[in-house]
């Protein structure tokens, strides 16, 4: 009797176990199939008119070391002439914290040209950025630039979009943050299952009127 009660109670623990593991790799699937091919080093990325950069945080107003990370490939990609405009996408929703306006300067104060950065303030999250990219300023193709371990959901997120993208994955933050670098890794597979979400909902970002800032900054 004990030995069936047993047996019963490893199989009904044994449910949402299994259902828990499939909550995790089904969007770890769809992250891995959507990007494989397309994830590259900023030395050997395909030419794009556009770079997405997505915000990362700031410290003391400037960008974090992370996000200077993802703004230093954008400007090697720029000046290497793979990409034409930077759209920097972040969070600004109080005037105490401006993501996209500290981006700007960073990029300006590297020497790119403050006509060839876009700036998106509704950038909230990779979903909101990569939505408002395509369906706000009328982006189509696209390289999106993330940490290495991020960078495959953006790229499946911004392809969800409907936009034609490669990615470029910052590894450099690996060995000067291991443990940020390690909590963000697990954090992100976390963060897939929200992005699956997003995607079968069709979950709407901030929306509001077309932006011709991309398309005036191409037009030059």
């Amino acid at each position: 009797m004990k030995e069936l009660w047993g047996r019963r109670a490893v199989r009904i623990l044994a449910v949402p176990v299994v259902i828990g593991l499939l909550g995790v790799l089904v969007p770890w699937a769809w992250v891995l199939i959507a990007s494989v091919g397309r994830v590259h080093n900023a030395a050997d990325a395909p030419e794009a008119p556009v770079a997405l950069v997505l915000g990362a945080g700031l410290m003391g107003g400037r960008p974090s070391p992370y996000l200077a990370a993802r703004l230093d490939a954008a400007k090697d990609l720029h000046e290497d002439g793979k990409v034409r405009v930077i759209l920097v996408s972040g969070d600004n929703r109080t005037h105490a914290y401006d993501e996209p306006t500290a981006m700007r300067d960073y990029l300006v104060a590297a020497g790119v040209p403050t006509e060839d950065v876009v700036l998106d303030f509704a950038g909230r999250d990779t979903y909101d950025s990569c939505q408002r990219a395509h369906r706000i300023f009328g982006v189509d193709e696209v390289t999106v630039i993330s940490q290495r371990y991020h960078v495959g959901r953006a790229v499946a997120l911004c392809r969800a979009a409907g936009m034609t993208t490669h990615g470029v994955g910052d590894t450099t933050m690996r060995d000067r943050y291991p443990r940020e670098w390690w909590i963000g890794w697990v954090r992100e597979k976390l963060a897939n299952i929200k992005a699956v979400g997003d995607v079968v909902t069709g979950r709407d970002p901030v929306l509001g009127q077309p932006e011709p800032g991309i398309r005036d900054a191409l037009a030059r």
